[in-house]
Parts: structure tokens; sequence; C-alpha cells
């Protein structure tokens, strides 16, 4: 498979009803905002969401022992009860993959095989932390601290936060457990029965992303690979139920895919963006770029 080709920028339109997009542990897991109370959705959050959904096909292709085009499929950070492993830790996960390589690598051989591995190191890039043997010291016997390496990997993928459009308006509801958290002495229901959940009753976000057709020549990341990507984006909410977020109340409506004719790009990619005019109730209306047509999908 060849690297990347062309520069790629793509941009999502999504909604949500009644949710909590994106819990801010720090404040009561409320859904994030920014200081001026706009909803926001963090680049990371969007990137497990696409991640969860490159290991279910992974795990659809049939996984190690699947189809020919499983092989490199597989996804390095996966999440603990999505895992199609038996890997405790990411550096778990790692150490047990280079140790079947079975002879020692050096770090350009370990960034060739990780991105050939994992479809996700290979579009966001990773820092992979592995521990040396620890050797004696020379007076004493004791062994030295920690002697591990880190080798960085770039990934030719970005994607930005997402935005509300308008301020969001944010409901919280008391709820009340109906079963004890704990055990207590004398049978009374203990005091830790009372909870809150909040939700986004409405809001349309937009968040941006791009492909780099020079940081995929380091990661291999191939046009095959942006068009697996391309098509996990219309369906980024699909088994992405949970509490939080009740089965329809997060909604892809629209994705936006600009493929320049070159590496280095027609336009940069803040002109290909701010071209992309969203309403606050989820229409749009994209402006001409000069030799420059996006590609419009539907959401799932």
């Amino acid at each position: 498979m060849s690297t990347l080709q062309n520069k790629i920028d793509f941009a999502v339109i999504l909604r949500v009803k009644n949710a909590n997009p994106n819990g801010d542990p720090l404040n009561s897991n409320r859904p994030r905002t920014n200081y001026e109370n706009f909803g926001e959705i963090t680049d990371v959050c969007i990137k497990r969401k696409i991640r969860d959904r490159l290991a279910e096909r992974f795990v659809t292709l049939g996984g190690k022992e699947g189809k020919p085009e499983a092989k490199g499929q597989s996804v390095f950070v996966q999440s603990d009860d999505r895992k199609v492993d038996d890997a405790t830790s990411l550096r778990d996960r790692a150490e047990k993959f280079f140790k079947s390589i079975g002879k020692t690598l050096g770090a350009d051989d370990t960034v060739n095989l990780a991105c050939a591995e994992w479809i996700d190191v290979r579009a966001f890039g990773q820092l992979f932390a592995l521990s040396k043997k620890k050797s004696k010291k020379a007076e004493g016997g004791e062994e030295e601290g920690d002697t591990g390496i880190s080798i960085g990997i770039r990934g030719p993928v970005t994607i930005q936060s997402a935005f509300s459009l308008t301020p969001i308006d944010i409901s919280s509801t008391q709820i009340t457990k109906s079963v004890n958290g704990e055990d207590t002495k004398d049978g009374k229901r203990s005091s830790d029965t009372m909870g809150m959940k909040h939700r986004v009753d409405h809001g349309i976000y937009v968040f941006y992303g791009s492909m780099n057709p020079q940081l995929a020549e380091k990661t291999k990341f191939s046009d095959e690979d942006a068009l697996v990507i391309k098509g996990i984006l219309p369906k980024l909410f699909e088994n992405d139920e949970s509490s939080a977020r009740p089965a329809g109340s997060m909604e892809v409506l629209k994705v936006f895919w600009w493929k320049h004719n070159c590496k280095s790009g027609q336009h940069s990619s803040a002109k290909v963006h701010n071209s992309l005019a969203v309403r606050s109730d989820g229409t749009f209306e994209p402006s001409k770029l000069e030799g420059l047509e996006p590609e419009q999908i539907d959401g799932f």
C-alpha cells in the first residue's frame, strides 16, 4: 500500500439532545464547557470513539486470525471494556508484541513495526515507554533506577475539539439509588443514596480534522487507512450508548471531506475549515474554494 498521496481536511457536524457528550471529572462530571459556556467535546474523547469503532471493525474482520485485510488493523490504545487481547496495560501490550519479534530492536525498527501493527499508531501517533534490563552498580550490588527509553511517533491525523455553535443549557437532575452501595450495621439505607445526573438539552457541535501526507510517510499511513477513518466518521456514535448518552441522543448530521490534489494542499487547513459556515440549527453553507470541492456524507 502506498502512503497518503493527497492532503485531506474534514469536518463533522453533530447533534446532542438530552445527553452528556463529554463529562468533566473535575466538575462533578458536568458536560464540558469553555468560559463562554459553549459546549466542548475534547479531541481525546473524539479519538477514543474513533479507536472504539476501529476496534469493532477489527473484530468484524476476524481479528488476528481473520481476513487478510485485518493485518495491520488492530488498535493499540484499547478501552478496558472493549479490549480484544489479554494485555493489562499499554506497556504490557507493547512489550508482549515486541517480545514476540524475537530480536533486539532499535528505535527505527520499533517505530516501523508498531506502525505496521496498529492503525491508531499510524494515524494518531503514540509515545512508547519501554523498559530496559536493569543493571547492577559497580559497587554495592544495588540495582539502578528506571533505565527505560521513550520513543515518540508523530501521527499524520490531527483532530480538534468539538465546540457547540451557541452557549448550551445544562439540566441537572438529582437521583437516588434503590439499593445500598455499602453494608450497614443496622440494615438501614446508607447515606450514599443521593446523586446527580447532568445533560445538555440540545446543541449542535462541529469539529475539524486534517491528514498530513508528509507525516504519513513516517508512519506509512495509507490512502486505504484514510478511507477506513472516512467510513467511521458518519458512524461515530454507533455502539457508544450509555446511561449518559442513550441510544439516539448523539447523532452525526454531516461529514465534509476535502481531498486536495497534491501533498501540500491547494489551500491551508485554516482556510478550508473556515470555508464551512454552520448555523445553530445544523444547516450549513460551504463557501467555494478554487479547485477544491468537499464531498458531503450523511450521518449514519
